[in-house]
């Protein structure tokens, strides 16, 4: 997530889009999690991000949540939110290099690795350029990333250094193997990678790249580009594949949503546009801030600027939800998986037995349920939790029964209510 969210200074011109209405009906009672984990506090460098939630086929109650804290490694923990494990992030490379940096999680099926059928968890590595791999085995996180695997796309560790290195991240599988998805931080550029066996590890290779747009064409005859810091391109983070059809839907944080066939070939297709899509703005080095004027109206009605986790509740034959963080709104907008991707609505994470959820960036999402969470079983990031008692910034992670979002989200959203 960038260092900062769009500030909206026009707020005049921009009142009447900002009251845009979302597509959804009263509900009884509010959108609530069920528990949260451990605060994590930016002291201590460690920063929630992306969660991925592993089902243990054999014995659903042991399943984890898988967890990304950037400069603090990984956190797995079980469905009642315990630290199970805490995995450190690599060492730096040299004295001037920065260290290991997790910052998005998926996972793999049924990886033939060594002669036997292994789940993996992939993480992206932006302090590193490359993929941590790891097994998982009775609980726990093995490390089985090849050390020989090399950058994703840097060429030497002074472009390492200039931080624009592997970002958002998301996994599929088809019949010709296992694939990720790989974002690069502060570029418009995704990469397709295939996961390749290697005796007891695991390397990748690189099979083609995209580039989403940087610039566009405005109505007006303009173009435009989000105001960023300078030398930035718009990136990605949120990404996710719909395995029904084989699309990967990409969150360009400050443009939009995009869909393109998960093996990046084709041409990609805007299912929806910020509301802040073409505003004009001018960014100030001294205050890392953008100044904005009037918004001349050329974006989407529904999600504000940071897009952030996307994650797929399927409901079966290639049916169910696409829902994506609004960051600007501390909202989850919810598209039709179906079809040309209709919006259907939005709801937000309230305070109930925890605090509410704000400025989200990562989430996943199964439709299994699992003890405690009828309907499946929704995870998402918290930017900015606040334990009781304390003023210090933290992170963590709310986990969220699909019921309780299905029933009181006013949507009127289906359950898949099929066991594992």
């Amino acid at each position: 997530m960038p260092s900062r969210l769009l500030t909206l200074t026009a707020l005049g011109s921009l009142a009447a889009l900002l009251a845009a209405p979302a597509a959804q009906a009263a509900a009884d009672e509010p959108v609530t999690a069920i528990l949260e984990t451990p605060a994590l506090y930016a002291d201590d460098d460690a920063d929630a991000d992306d969660p991925a939630i592993w089902i243990d086929r054999e014995d659903p109650e042991d399943s984890l949540v898988i967890t990304t804290a950037k400069e603090a490694g990984l956190y797995v923990y079980d469905l009642e939110g315990n630290e199970l494990q805490h995995v450190d992030p690599r060492p730096a490379p040299g004295e001037d290099d920065a260290p290991g940096r997790y910052n998005n999680v998926d996972l793999i099926s049924d990886f033939k690795l060594d002669g036997e059928r292994v789940d993996l968890a992939v993480a992206s590595d932006r302090g590193m350029d490359n993929l941590g791999i790891f097994k998982i085995e009775d609980g726990e996180l093995e490390d089985v990333t090849d050390p020989d695997a090399g950058w994703i796309f840097s060429e030497s560790q002074a472009e390492i250094n200039e931080e624009h290195t592997t970002y958002g991240l998301a996994t599929f599988q088809n019949r010709s193997g296992a694939y990720v998805l790989v974002s690069r931080n502060a570029e418009s550029e995704v990469a397709l990678l295939k996961l390749k066996a290697e005796g007891e590890e695991v390397t990748w290779e690189k099979v083609r790249t995209l580039n989403l747009p940087a610039d566009f064409d405005l109505p007006n005859g303009e173009s435009w580009k989000p105001c960023d810091d300078t030398g930035q391109d718009p990136q990605v983070e949120g990404m996710v594949v719909d395995k029904a059809t084989g699309t990967a839907y990409l969150g360009q944080e400050l443009v939009g949503i995009w869909k393109i066939g998960a093996d990046l070939k084709g041409e990609p297709e805007l299912v929806d546009t910020a509301i802040e899509f073409g505003l004009p703005g001018t960014y100030d080095p001294e205050t890392d801030e953008c100044t904005y004027g009037p918004n001349p109206g050329y974006g989407g009605d529904f999600i504000h600027t940071d897009i952030e986790g996307l994650t797929i509740y399927s409901t079966g034959r290639g049916k169910g939800y696409l829902l994506a963080s609004s960051q600007g709104d501390n909202t989850y907008a919810v598209y039709d998986l179906k079809g040309s991707n209709d919006y259907l609505g939005s709801f937000a994470i309230e305070s109930g037995d925890v605090d509410a959820t704000q400025h989200s960036d990562g989430a996943d999402v199964v439709n299994a349920t699992l003890p405690g969470y009828p309907g499946g079983l929704l995870v998402v990031q918290d930017g900015d939790n606040t334990p009781e008692g304390t003023d210090e910034s933290s992170t963590n992670f709310k986990f969220i029964a699909w019921q309780d979002v299905a029933k009181n989200s006013g949507l009127n959203l289906k359950s898949n209510c099929s066991r594992r």
